[in-house]
């Protein structure tokens, strides 16, 4: 397999590289050469995608497919997929569940409506932005598509901080913000199980739009954060705080809470996603203490992690949990 992948050296885009090396494919980057990270075992192109004219040499290949990881304005894709269109089998791009348009019902399958977006647009918004490539490639590559919308994704090398958040919230001890409900399904996918599908779905089998997170029955809040727990040595107490006092003390729960939905009818898509075709074309996912574990390891033994958004501010979660516990119902 000869694999073409625009970035390829942070996160998603490094574990497709690294693992298409294991592969034994012949993995070529295409990036600007700004970031640290390179793989030994995968040729590099420099250019910027922004400029069509550095896509030019791209076309003078033959790739046998193509993963692509942007999320920011749809005309790059756009560019990129009409000038590999002829000279690429697959077009594999990374999306996200955040195209589809709100309120998202249980149960959301591939089919649901989806936000306005153009291919031909600039850098708007997440959601536009993801759904206008989504159109790019389609456009460009028909049912040579294929459009991986995934949830949340996690694991080592994660650059916007969610798991890492919980990870050193729970390595500080003490009583920590649990947000309810504990047994509400958590939603989200290892980088590492997302990307095998990824060169899967880019040897052929699939196309189109595919919902990948884990499956609803593989994991908790309560698992995540007991997993947080108990990699980070065991001493931080959990306190579940119901989704109303946390909504009630007005967190920013993007910024505080990462990756927590609080359970609403408008929502409930993103709660109870479908992911049977993910699991029909070969989504396997691994234990979340096993990503948690790795994760961990990660932050504390590689010597190169980033920093992060600070999180909930320590006085502002002590002030939730006591607020929580004055209004909280006395058990019989």
């Amino acid at each position: 397999m000869r694999l073409l992948v625009l970035g390829g050296t942070t996160f998603v885009g490094r574990w497709v590289v690294t693992a298409a090396v294991e592969r034994g494919w012949h993995v070529t980057t295409f990036t600007r050469g700004l970031a640290g990270w390179a793989h030994p075992g995968a040729e590099a192109v420099t250019g910027d995608r922004l400029r069509p004219a550095d896509l030019a040499p791209l076309a003078e290949g033959r790739w046998d497919a193509v993963v692509d990881t942007w999320a920011g304005a749809p005309r790059a894709v756009r560019d990129s997929a009409r000038a590999l269109a002829g000279c690429a089998d697959r077009y594999v791009y990374v999306s996200s569940r955040a195209v589809y348009a709100p309120p998202t019902p249980a149960g959301l399958k591939e089919d649901w409506p989806t936000v306005e977006a153009s291919a031909d647009a600039g850098d708007i918004d997440y959601a536009p932005n993801k759904r206008g490539g989504e159109i790019a490639v389609e456009e460009a590559f028909g049912d040579r598509a294929v459009l991986a919308r995934a949830g949340l994704i996690l694991g080592p090398y994660e650059l916007p901080g969610r798991l890492p958040h919980w990870l050193l919230r729970a390595a500080r001890g003490g009583e920590m913000l649990a947000p309810g409900p504990a047994g509400q399904p958590f939603r989200y996918v290892d980088v590492r199980d997302l990307v095998a599908w990824l060169l899967d779905a880019a040897e052929g089998g699939v196309s189109g739009p595919v919902n990948l997170v884990n499956p609803e029955e593989h994991a908790t809040t309560r698992d995540l954060l007991e997993s947080a727990v108990a990699v980070t040595g065991g001493l931080t107490e959990l306190v579940w705080v119901e989704p109303e006092a946390i909504e009630a003390a007005g967190i920013d729960r993007w910024a505080a809470l990462p990756g927590w939905i609080p359970p609403s009818p408008a929502q409930a898509g993103l709660i109870r996603t479908d992911v049977g075709r993910a699991v029909a074309t070969g989504l396997r996912c691994r234990p979340v203490v096993e990503t948690v574990a790795d994760t961990w390891a990660w932050l504390t033994g590689s010597g190169e992690t980033p920093e992060f958004p600070p999180g909930l501010d320590p006085a502002e979660e002590r002030a939730v949990i006591d607020a929580w516990r004055r209004s909280a119902p006395l058990p019989p």
